[in-house]
């Protein structure tokens, strides 16, 4: 005898129910989603072909150029005319604060660029000076003095061709005050007068056998117990009894390192015929590097 056949329970019928029914709003899911974004892809396309057409429906460049005289009660109900003024009016706003701060950048460039090289500027130039007494220390006046005779003053005011930038003269010495390589130079005006009561024959011998002779020394002081020698010219010569004057300059230049707090000078031989002519005997130095 056979049993009838079992049909499915009630929890199969549940569960295919279910599954059914996610199934179906999963599908309603993905067709909504398609839909709306075909749609919003449409109203994209629409507006971008709008502000395409606005921008380009009139010369952009002319109207934001007269973007001040466009306005009108009739144009400022259009949209796109309003699209067109905020922008004209933010595009003329950059520029002008743009140019503003070049404009400021560069100036103020400028100023920082004078006040740096005027602050930075090391350079000195002395000229001799008229009181010839003054002039010159004597031999024994410095434990610190080097060879001859140094030239302890000089004229340092604007007065003609001297100055002084950012260096201090003392004592007839320029101190440094930056390390650096600077130039050096010097000229020292020599002129020799015959008296009038040497004629005699013996006289001009001992002119011959003892003649003048003229050097000129640039000295640099440091921490080191004596100066430095830097640079040195001589020449010896014997003036003509004919001569009413014997004149010779005396001229030497170089660049050299210095330390700040060094200190230069200038000393001389035959200190009785030197002359402190201010056109004729000066000393200076600038800073190279």
């Amino acid at each position: 005898m056979m049993l009838p056949t079992a049909g499915p329970s009630t929890g199969q019928t549940c569960g295919l129910v279910l599954v059914s029914a996610v199934l179906l709003q999963s599908i309603c899911v993905a067709v909504t989603f398609l839909y709306f974004t075909n749609e919003l892809k449409q109203l994209q396309d629409t507006y971008a072909k709008s502000g395409i057409a606005c921008l380009t429906g009139e010369d952009l460049g002319t109207f934001i150029r007269h973007v001040d005289l466009n306005e009108n009660e009739e144009r400022e109900s259009d949209p796109c005319w309003q699209v067109k003024w905020q922008l004209g009016k933010l595009i003329k706003k950059m520029i002008s604060r743009n140019y503003e701060e070049n404009i400021s950048s560069a100036v103020k460039g400028t100023e920082e660029q004078r006040s740096q090289n005027h602050g930075h500027r090391i350079a000195a130039h002395l000229t001799g000076s008229s009181t010839k007494k003054s002039s010159l220390s004597t031999s024994n006046s410095s434990s610190r003095r080097g060879v001859g005779q140094k030239i302890n003053t000089w004229e340092p005011s604007r007065k003609d061709h001297s100055f002084l930038y950012n260096v201090e003269l003392k004592n007839g010495e320029l101190i440094i005050p930056r390390t650096g390589f600077y130039y050096i130079y010097s000229q020292t005006y020599f002129r020799f007068r015959e008296p009038e009561n040497e004629d005699s024959e013996s006289d001009l011998l001992a002119q011959i056998r003892n003649p003048k002779q003229m050097v000129q020394y640039v000295y640099k002081l440091t921490t080191y117990p004596e100066p430095i020698l830097l640079m040195k010219s001589a020449r010896t010569s014997c003036w003509s009894k004919k001569a009413e004057y014997g004149l010779y300059s005396i001229y030497q230049g170089g660049v050299f390192q210095l330390k700040r707090d060094d200190r230069i000078f200038v000393s001389v031989s035959n200190e009785d015929i030197v002359d402190m002519d201010k056109e004729a005997s000066f000393f200076g130095a600038f800073l190279i590097s």
